[in-house]
Order: structure tokens, then sequence, then C-alpha cells
């Protein structure tokens, strides 16, 4: 179905053209759109006749009644005048969608009403096609398809099934509903290539076809066009994209999903700097997102026994994490955080005294850095609970 602000931009567009008015009802008789304004009203608001009876006169000249229009609706013609209207039947194949008004009973009207029915019945035809396609990428990310099923309905909806394509997932604070999904739709994608859709009420999701030479930097590239093109559209508006890897095979999308996927709700706990993150750079942080949390209680207790690396007072906590921003280089970190050489080694070693592990080592500092990371994970995990 037709989006009701489709269908008034369609005939607002005729009648600037043709300066003829239209008006499209549905088969009970009931005005959906139109162009006609309402002379009594002071505001000169629309007549949508939408909250009318049966049997009031449905515009403001009067004449045109419900009436009128079941009985076109029942009879066998497809186009007819009734009181100075033309009336048009159009439909979805052979279903009768919509009953559609031109205001004027000579050659010209005729014509006019019959490109405007051919008009919107095209529209049926392109949206219906759309709401075919669309259903068919959302069964294929969820993995509700059959093999079998997916090559056939990708053939019948002309869906090349050996394209490269990757998974974009876009989470914004903008309301997802069909607006937004339209403004996604034309500000990012290829018509004739690209899929956006959604899934849930908390992403967009776009399925994005790809060159045969397109690699990861390409996927890069792509996600900060779609940030830059995002942050000017809604500047006001939180942004986060998360991307998959590339896949050749039209069965292979979901599993570009689940990373993209993976990649947006472990980019939250480890790289919540980052605006872009890509399943490829997620490192040992997917490996710790899958862990039990039980699991990651036992592995703190048995590496700092009482006490938790978050326990840790600031002046600590960054002296490590510039520690490990510099690959463990002393003489960098002392230079970075403005202080002796040596008060980096006492702290150093202080902190060594109190946890067992010295960070210039690298079997312990990898220890240290993941024991940071499993925290981190608790904290968030547990953030979610409340």
């Amino acid at each position: 179905m037709i989006s009701n602000q489709i269908l008034q931009n369609t005939i607002d567009g005729l009648k600037r053209i043709s300066r003829i008015d239209f008006s499209v009802l549905d088969t009970d008789g009931k005005c959906l759109v139109t162009t006609i304004s309402d002379s009594s009203s002071p505001q000169g608001a629309k007549n949508v006749f939408g909250e009318r009876t049966m049997g009031t006169p449905m515009n403001s000249d009067g004449g045109i009644q419900v009436d009128d229009v079941l009985s076109f609706v029942s009879s066998p013609a497809d186009s007819q005048v009734i009181k100075d209207c033309q009336f048009f039947k159009v439909f979805d194949e052979l279903h009768l969608e919509y009953i559609l008004l031109a205001r004027g009973d000579s050659e010209e009207v005729y014509m006019v009403g019959k490109i405007a029915a051919f008009q919107i019945q095209n529209l049926l035809i392109a949206y219906k096609e759309r709401f075919d396609k669309d259903n068919f990428i959302k069964n294929l990310l969820l993995d509700n398809l059959l093999l079998v099923d997916i090559y056939n309905r990708a053939k019948k909806l002309h869906i090349d099934t050996k394209a490269k394509r990757a998974i974009f997932i876009i989470e914004t604070s903008h309301e997802k509903d069909s607006i937004a999904l339209d403004q996604i739709r034309n500000l990012l994608a290829d018509p004739q290539r690209d899929f956006v859709t959604a899934v849930d009420e908390k992403n967009i999701i776009m399925v994005k076809e790809l060159g045969d030479r397109d690699d990861n930097k390409k996927l890069e590239k792509i996600a900060k066009e779609i940030l830059k093109a995002l942050k000017n559209e809604f500047p006001d508006e939180y942004t986060r994209i998360a991307y998959g890897t590339i896949v050749g095979d039209i069965s292979e999308v979901s599993k570009s999903y689940k990373e993209a996927r993976l990649a947006l709700d472990v980019g939250k706990i480890f790289f919540d700097d980052k605006d872009i993150v890509a399943y490829s750079t997620l490192g040992i942080g997917r490996l710790i997102y899958q862990l039990p949390i039980p699991l990651c209680k036992m592995y703190i207790k048995e590496i700092f026994e009482s006490k938790s690396p978050d326990e840790f007072d600031d002046e600590t906590l960054t002296t490590i994490g510039k520690f490990f921003e510099n690959s463990l280089n002393v003489s960098e970190t002392s230079r970075q955080l403005y202080i002796h050489r040596n008060t980096l080694v006492y702290r150093l070693d202080k902190l060594q005294k109190g946890t067992g592990l010295d960070l210039r080592v690298f079997e312990d500092a990898i220890t240290f850095k993941i024991a940071l990371m499993v925290v981190k994970y608790m904290k968030y995990m547990e953030s979610l609970d409340f």
C-alpha cells in the first residue's frame, strides 16, 4: 500500500502540471488525499472528507456523494462521468485499490485522469515490489529462509545472487519509521543495487552492493560517507555505524549482518569513543563478549584475588592506560604523562607489589590488559540489567 503522503505528492504534482483537481478515495468512499481546498474553512485547509458520513456531499460545491462512489465501484465500468467529475478505477493486479476523481468532464480532463490513474497504478506496482524485496531482505538477514528459497526468490525479484555485499548497521536517535527509512534510502543508497531496511526499532540496516575490487578500505570509506551525510542531515542526533565483512554470495548476507550486529554491541563496550566500528577490528573484544559472566568473575578473582582493577585510583588507571597506548614504552609514557621516568618506574613497581603483575613484562601486560577488558565487559552487562 502506498502511503498517503506519496499519493498526496503525486496528485499535487499532477495538478501543478494540468491545473486539474484530483481526489483519491478508497473503495468505501472515504477520501484519502485531495488537491481541493475547502473554501468554507478560514484556514483554507485541504478537505480530506475522511470524517464525513455516508450520503454527505463530498466537496464544498456539493454534487459528489459517497453513494455515487459506491455505485461506480459496483459497476463494470473502469471510468465514468458522474456529476461533472471523471471517475477512474485503479487496480493492484486484479484487485480494485483506489478510486481517482478528476474534476471536470471534458476530453482533456479524461485524458489527464487516465494518465494520473496509470501513474498511481505504476506506483502500486513499484511499492509492492519494494515491499516484497524488503520482506525478502529481512528474512534473509534473520536466517529465516531455506537455501533453495533464497535463490528462487532472489531470481523472481531480479536480485543478483553473486554480487559482493556488506552489511552496515546505522544506529541513531532518529525515530525508525517509514519516513526515516525513506530519508536514509534517498540519502545514502543506490536504488538499483542497495537495500535499506529495519529489523527492529533501534537500527537501520543497509545491504550495500560492492564492486569486484572493493576491500575493507572501501568499507571504511563508505562508513565515513554515511556518517558525514547523517551528521549533515541530523546534526543534533547520536549516530553510530558498524559493518561486517564482505561476502560474495547472497546466501552469506546473514553472516555479514551477524558480524555487524556483534561489532555494534562490542563497540559500545570497548570502543565507546568511536562512531564507526568494523567487525574486523574487534580483536579479542569479540571473544570476551561471548564469555559467561560467572566465568569472568572467576577469572578476575584468580588474577587479582580480592581486588578488582576498576578499584584502582584515577592516577594508576591513567598511568596503565597511557603505558598500553605507548606499547609498554617507559620513556614515551613518562613524556606524555609529564612525569619523570623514575616516577613512572615507581608507579609500576607499586602496581607490581599490589597485583603481582609487572606491566613491563609482556606476558603480565597481556594478562592485565585482558583483565581490564573483562571488567569493562562485566560492568557494561550489569548496567543492562538495570
